[in-house]
């Protein structure tokens, strides 16, 4: 009775996931449309921040190819379990005790916040033999409770990075103030897209800005009418999760 209760659960639960992905996917895809933009110029992440990994394999099997996760340890104990081809970046914060054990472990580091830790990225993948792409993590609301490079500070820092071996930073990320409105949010992205061009336009040696990453489950519209190339989607695939 119990292996049938579960085995309706495990999956009324997938059918959520698949539910709610196809519905993010359309969502994501009219987003880029209504902002006069290519739709295939958008990814969509599905992120996986307590997800078991029948779900995310499910997921990835109906075209989620690419999953952020935000804990190092959570990621590594996942990737045994999880099948099919797909891509992956982390997307919390790094610690830099945690670096030896991520790199070369994932396609992408996405919250890279200073010139240490990219240091230490770099050394490590020096070690390995690999070159790790990053994106900067940008605190675009100078929000004192968040990581991330200060705007002012973004050029000098990332000038300082690309100079770095065993990096190549790709773009840049960000996390709005998680108490701003959708108006003050776009606001925010808005001056992130600004940043990126700028980087861009400056053609830094080393540092190849095609990725943009912004939005999450609340606000990915908002993030695609700003230009955002990469959104951040989780609750509204997954469903509400108990964060650990």
């Amino acid at each position: 009775m119990q292996a049938q209760s579960y085995t309706n659960e495990l999956l009324a639960g997938m059918q959520r996931v698949e539910e709610s992905w196809k519905r993010v996917r359309s969502d994501v895809e009219e987003a880029a449309i209504r902002a006069g933009r290519n739709p295939d110029d958008v990814r969509l992440m599905a992120v996986t921040k307590t997800v078991e990994p029948v779900f995310i394999n499910h997921a990835i099997s109906l075209g989620a190819t690419l999953i952020g996760e935000n804990k190092v340890q959570e990621f590594l104990a996942k990737k045994p379990s999880l099948e099919g081809a797909y891509e992956a970046h982390l997307i919390g914060h790094l610690q830099t005790n945690k670096v030896r054990q991520i790199v070369g472990q994932v396609d992408m580091i996405q919250s890279v916040d200073s010139v240490k830790l990219a240091r230490e990225i770099g050394k490590e993948s020096e070690k390995k033999g690999v070159v790790s792409d990053i994106l900067l993590e940008v605190n675009i609301g100078l929000d004192p409770n968040k990581f991330g490079i200060l705007p002012d500070a973004l050029e000098e820092t990332a000038c300082e990075i690309a100079e770095i071996s065993g990096v190549r930073v790709c773009g840049l990320m960000t996390v709005p103030p998680f108490d701003a409105d959708l108006e003050k949010t776009r606001r925010f992205f808005s001056n992130m897209y600004r940043l990126y061009i700028d980087i861009t336009e400056k053609k830094i040696h080393n540092i190849f800005m095609h990725v943009l990453s912004m939005g999450m489950s609340g606000d990915y519209a908002q993030a695609i009418a700003e230009g955002a190339t990469l959104v951040r989607v989780g609750t509204a695939i997954f469903g509400s999760r108990n964060y650990r």
